[in-house]
């Protein structure tokens, strides 16, 4: 709703744009991929993993055969009980992880997810906080002439385009995350064939310690929600003594800080999940 007031208006419209963000962001964390834009795009996905599937056959054919001969010393070996039920027994593993991949990334999700609820009901936070332009901040730019309001818009403008502009940037980096996900997703067949060789396993292995790397982003970015609403529920403090433009220019600057942790928090998501994962 407006005020009438350009510097007002200016100022509610860019906190309108962060918090219309922020609960994008809260509702994307509880989303499952195939309920992503109504799932057309998982559809697109699940299509090409099948797809991809026949040649996931044919690499484990050959990974398998490569693992026999670089395990193996002599065709002696092979004939031996105990190491050829090892490769028949490598082989169907490797096999039913191909064939039910996408239930075991689907089912790697879905323990996260979890996790990310768990972390929500546990904070007592139902939805973002909001960020709300102080009550002392409306009256005292209400009560600007019209030189007095010059610098002021000066501030707001440059205030508003940076809040405006890390609102993007944070709903990016989440929506990153979920093209991630479907990328892993479609091309999983192929890295999870290396698992036939023992010499290429380890492919599989990080290919598996990846996807959940990524999973694992949805709770750091909650997290990061998460502090930023106490920040929100304890705006930046306004010397009502100060000048309009002093007050403004104070608030704004903080007010652009705790964007700012929050949206390298955001950014960082997959760093931080990787150093603790030792990836």
């Amino acid at each position: 709703m407006s005020s009438g007031n350009w510097i007002i208006d200016n100022l509610n419209n860019a906190l309108k744009t962060w918090n219309d963000k922020l609960s994008e962001i809260w509702q994307l964390l509880t989303q499952s991929p195939e309920n992503f834009k109504g799932g057309s795009i998982w559809n697109v996905v699940v299509t090409i993993h099948g797809g991809l599937q026949a040649i996931g056959y044919a690499l484990l054919v050959l990974f398998f055969v490569i693992g026999v001969v670089k395990t193996c010393g002599s065709f002696a070996e092979i004939k031996k009980p105990e190491h050829a039920i090892k490769l028949f027994i490598r082989f169907a593993i490797s096999k039913a992880v191909i064939t039910y991949g996408l239930d075991l990334m689907l089912a790697m999700f879905a323990i996260i997810q979890g996790i990310v609820s768990k972390i929500m009901q546990s904070s007592g936070f139902g939805s973002s906080g909001q960020s709300v332009l102080p009550d002392e901040i409306v009256t005292a730019i209400n009560n600007c002439g019209f030189f007095e309001s010059i610098p002021l818009w000066a501030v707001t403008l440059i205030g508003g385009l940076f809040i405006t502009v890390l609102s993007f940037i944070m709903i990016m980096s989440v929506y990153g995350r979920f093209f991630k996900l479907f990328m892993y997703t479609a091309i999983a067949p192929i890295p999870l064939a290396a698992f036939a060789g023992e010499p290429t396993q380890n492919v599989g292995k990080s290919f598996l310690k990846s996807y959940a790397a990524v999973c694992l982003e949805g709770a750091i970015i909650v997290l990061a929600c998460i502090i930023f609403s106490v920040f929100a529920s304890s705006p930046p403090a306004v010397d009502a003594s100060a000048s309009a433009v002093t007050m403004v220019w104070s608030y704004v600057g903080e007010l652009i800080f705790n964007m700012l942790v929050l949206v390298g928090s955001v950014k960082m998501a997959d760093r931080i999940v990787r150093e603790m994962m030792g990836l």
